[in-house]
């Protein structure tokens, strides 16, 4: 058995075994929150089916000595060619969510990114990682708040800038509208009761304390009621993300800089042009825009273009090792997942984030194993176009 899963709990052998766990194990409302894309779900439910259409051919008799799942990113080499995707609000689904991921992250050498939104700060990110993190920003509104932020970053030593450039609105999602959540959630009789019937989570989070936004917590009023809270995260960010706002970081910002929310050539190029590091190519997991195509289809048309311009990534639909592997042989060169985290986290709290990367391992091992992929770099060559 490999030893990614010495500790593996039997009980979860697949990514759809902790979702359904971890449905049981918090309140509706935060599963909701987690699970819900924008209006019919659509390009949610697109995003895993069309990996399923993507078929690797295996070649049995060739020689072969083994396999080396590393991948070199960005002048460091990682086990696995995937990482954690940013997830605001972690600490809604699983108390200390952030640190849970970032640590477990470390120890088994994948990339963790951090969100603006999320429930823990950048310093105690960098302090629980060694400093081994990336961080996805929500552009601010004010450039002070902006450049106060990238300097927090520098004094870290954040190798990653991620600017997510996707979310010039916010989706309309029903879950969240008929649960009552906004930015920030509300608590209502509904939510209350669903909490009750969840005792674990009501018990982690009383010890734990209400999940607040650590790394904006700085620029905050002292005192804000909640309704005073979605004011000010209305007011201190910028929806929409232009080229002179990414040539402004750019020219500050001296480490390796990545735009996510990447799915046109007319964007792609633009990225090329702001001198970008590389792109993830990601619809938001579905939770944008619901006309939109599949994160696989989108990579598909950019990755053969590009990839020798531009460090091209990929994230949204991945649910199993070979879906990483199908995700890489369509071109690109690191993948990354949120949602399968969250699940292994709300289901098995401090023991989800070894367990769901050491399944992804293990799982995209197997997988390389069978297609007689020695390399990551073999497997473009399995594709069946």
């Amino acid at each position: 058995m490999s030893t990614d899963l010495l500790n593996f709990d039997t009980r979860y052998p697949s990514i759809g075994d902790l979702k359904k766990k971890a449905k049981k194990r918090i309140p509706k409302f935060a599963f909701d929150y987690l699970e819900g894309g924008c209006n019919e779900e659509v390009n949610l439910s697109k995003n895993e089916r069309d990996f399923h259409d993507v078929e690797l051919m295996p070649q049995y008799l060739q020689n072969y000595a083994g396999v080396d799942t590393s991948a070199e990113l960005f002048g460091h080499r990682y086990d696995a060619p995937f990482g954690i995707s940013p997830i605001g609000l972690q600490g809604l689904m699983w108390p200390n969510a952030s640190e849970i991921l970032a640590k477990a992250a470390v120890r088994h050498n994948v990339p963790f990114i951090l969100s603006t939104v999320g429930t823990s700060s950048i310093e105690r990110i960098a302090e629980v990682t060694s400093n081994n993190f990336w961080f996805q920003l929500y552009h601010p509104a004010k450039t002070a708040m902006r450049d106060d932020i990238l300097q927090r970053l520098r004094d870290v030593e954040c190798p990653v800038l991620v600017v997510l450039v996707d979310v010039p609105s916010f989706g309309f999602r029903y879950r969240e509208i008929k649960a009552g959540l906004s930015m920030p959630p509300k608590m209502n009789i509904r939510n209350v009761f669903q909490s009750a019937i969840r005792p674990s989570w009501s018990f982690q989070t009383l010890a734990n304390g209400i999940p607040e936004f650590a790394t904006l917590k700085k620029y905050m009023d002292k005192g804000l009621d909640m309704g005073q809270l979605g004011q000010f995260m209305n007011a201190s960010f910028d929806k929409r993300v232009d080229m002179n706002k990414v040539a402004a970081i750019r020219d500050q910002w001296k480490g390796k800089l990545v735009l996510k929310g990447i799915v046109s050539d007319q964007d792609t190029e633009k990225a090329i042009a702001l001198g970008a590091d590389g792109i993830i190519v990601s619809n938001h997991g579905g939770r944008q825009i619901d006309a939109g195509e599949s994160s696989i289809r989108s990579l598909g048309n950019l990755s053969g273009k590009y990839k020798d311009k531009i460090t091209v990534m990929m994230d949204g639909g991945i649910r199993t090792g070979p879906d990483i592997a199908r995700a890489i042989a369509s071109g690109a060169e690191f993948t990354f997942m949120g949602r399968p985290f969250m699940y292994g986290v709300s289901a098995l709290g401090k023991r989800g984030g070894d367990h769901t990367i050491g399944l992804f391992k293990t799982q995209f091992k197997q997988a390389m194993e069978q297609l007689c992929c020695e390399t990551i770099a073999s497997l473009p060559g399995t594709l069946i176009k």
